[in-house]
């Protein structure tokens, strides 16, 4: 065993010194070539796990866009009672017993296509709901365009938002449509301090039907199914809106009642009854695009029928003089109203709609709802920049154009419309619409007029 033992240790030997003899060999340039080849395959690994890094983050982000309407089952709130359900359903549509009208159970909040000329606009068909999409429209323009004052980025540029963007937008709309009811509902109407801390009243559909149909409740699918979720902080009112945003926007879900529902469940029924002041008694009225007390309800917080400034007692020598509350304070967004033969001075908008913080308007004419907007933020508070500007025409039906506003002059060289043509007639008409906030301004259209 020995002798073998000694002849492996000496084969092991002779092969580290043949080892050894050919590294001495080695001349001095090949010993840089492996040096240089070396540093190479680093390279080259260093290169390929950097390529794999970006095309993960890549990845990623195109599975976050995919996901930005996670549809995330609702869980939580309080189930609906009956009382709470049927005054929902005689405030809205003026009676439990019967079924509500079928445009508001299937029409959803959309948004035009994303990174397109109108991608800022929603769109819904022409039904009762067109009132309600046109105020969203006007608060998500105002958050595209005027969200931060030290924004560098082109009007045009902004306009024109992506798909993450434009969540983003619509998300901060209702919670801010919805902080603002919640505010005002905490206001006296003969004081003007709040007496306590905003509560914002979401509802949102589960599974569970929790009223049956009965004489005096018909059922609709929806409304005995909600649940009541109660917010106290703005942060914590937006998280949720952004979790549960599939259900107003995916297409034919009941998201523009939900969010109807959601405004009169934070004014309150009783609150929203007042506000009504017996006039329409309810707020879906057989308006075609919707009732002005649904307007007033989401941009002031109050679902007034009366449009002037304040408070205005009305009365005659046989019966006592009764308030009807107006606009109690101005707003960042307008109204305007327009209708022809209008004998109702109620319904003529006072200074603090015709006037607001930022240059956006919804508009009423001859019955049907749109948006009008300029992008300079201190228009109206610029004489100078009021006297010839542009403004946008945008309509929930998909309907844009753009008008020049001139007041510096007198209306002689007006553009002439052929009153035959249809389109031409609501070009008219809107132009009257604009003459009520700045009377005998010249008004130039550009670009092709198609109003829908």
């Amino acid at each position: 065993m020995e002798p073998r033992v000694h002849f492996r240790e000496a084969c092991k030997k002779t092969k580290e010194d043949r080892e050894r003899e050919r590294e001495r060999g080695k001349t001095a340039p090949s010993i840089k070539f492996e040096t240089l080849a070396k540093a190479l395959q680093v390279s080259v690994t260093s290169a390929r796990r950097a390529e794999a890094r970006s095309i993960s983050d890549r990845v990623m982000y195109a599975r976050n866009q995919q996901r930005a309407l996670t549809k995330t089952a609702v869980a939580g709130g309080t189930p609906i009672t009956e009382e709470l359900a049927c005054e929902l359903r005689q405030v809205v549509f003026g009676t439990a017993v019967a079924p509500p009208r079928g445009e508001w159970l299937r029409t959803s909040v959309l948004f035009n296509a994303p990174e397109k000329e109108t991608a800022f606009g929603l769109k819904t068909p022409k039904n009762g709901t067109r009132g309600l999409v046109a105020v969203l429209q006007a608060f998500v323009i105002k958050h595209l365009l005027f969200e931060k004052k030290d924004c560098t980025d082109p009007p045009e540029e902004l306009l024109k938002p992506n798909r993450m963007r434009q969540l983003d937008a619509i998300t901060m709309a209702m919670a801010e449509i919805l902080w603002k009811i919640a505010e005002q509902t905490t206001v006296s109407q003969n004081k003007t301090e709040v007496s306590e801390k905003p509560i914002v009243s979401m509802v949102l559909p589960q599974e569970n039907t929790y009223i049956q149909h009965s004489i005096n409740y018909f059922q609709d699918g929806l409304t005995e199914r909600l649940h009541v979720f109660e917010f106290t902080e703005y942060d914590e009112l937006q998280i949720f809106i952004k979790r549960y945003l599939y259900l107003f926007l995916d297409e034919s879900c009941p998201g523009c009642l939900l969010f109807l529902y959601s405004a009169v469940a934070t004014r309150g029924t009783a609150r929203v009854e007042r506000d009504l002041d017996g006039i329409k008694g309810y707020m879906v009225t057989a308006a075609e695009e919707g009732s002005e007390c649904i307007i007033t309800l989401l941009l002031c917080g109050r679902a007034t029928p009366y449009l002037h400034n304040g408070v205005v007692y009305v009365g005659d020598e046989e019966h006592y003089a009764v308030p009807q509350w107006g606009m109690l304070s101005r707003n960042e967004i307008g109204f305007l109203y327009f209708e022809e033969k209008l004998d109702d001075q109620s319904k003529v908008p006072g200074s603090r709609l015709k006037t607001p913080a930022l240059p956006i308007w919804v508009i009423f004419c001859n019955g049907h709802y749109a948006v009008v907007f300029n992008t300079n933020r201190e228009l109206l508070r610029n004489y100078h920049a009021e006297r010839r500007f542009d403004l946008v025409y945008y309509s929930p039906g998909g309907s844009t154009c753009t008008l020049t506003v001139d007041t510096s002059q007198d209306d002689d060289g007006k553009l002439e419309l052929n009153e035959e043509d249809t389109s031409s007639t609501s070009a008219n008409n809107v132009e009257k619409l604009i003459h009520t906030k700045w009377q005998d301004a010249q008004i130039t259209w550009h670009g092709q007029i198609a109003f829908t």
